[in-house]
């Protein structure tokens, strides 16, 4: 899990913005093409509660999230949209986000000024299946 304060830096040429109603199918195929399932429940929920954002690159969404938050979790083509969204965050909501092991993000957040605050791991009932993108998982409510 990390904490810390506000990002200020983020990726070239990407862009965070609100998520809208008319972006849940293109988060749903992103969702499906990294996780191997959709997510549109919760992102529904999450557009309503004007928490989810995405992050767009070259006129298309890249990486969105429910929230960068323990409970919310957040998904990206590359460790490069999820840095848009991570940086773009106001704040990291309750005790911090959970990241997985990515080499190259764990650098950028320590380098961007965050701090794991408490090392965990990654547990799930039924199959797993390894996502073949970014992403930052959740533990539900």
């Amino acid at each position: 899990m990390y904490a810390g304060t506000r990002i200020h830096k983020s990726p070239l040429g990407c862009h965070v913005r609100p998520a809208k109603a008319s972006d849940l199918a293109t988060c749903n195929d992103l969702c499906v093409r990294v996780y191997g399932h959709a997510r549109g429940g919760e992102v529904k929920d999450a557009i309503q509660q004007g928490s989810a954002v995405a992050a767009e690159s070259e006129g298309q969404i890249k990486a969105y999230a429910a929230s960068i938050a323990f409970s919310g979790h957040a998904v990206g083509e590359a460790n490069r949209d999820l840095q848009a969204l991570i940086a773009a965050a106001k704040e990291f909501q309750g005790p911090g986000f959970l990241c997985q092991r990515a080499t190259g993000l764990f650098r950028w957040r320590l380098e961007s000024g965050l701090r794991v605050v408490q090392p965990m791991r990654l547990m799930t009932t039924g199959l797993y299946h390894q996502p073949a993108g970014a992403y930052l998982p959740s533990i539900p409510d």
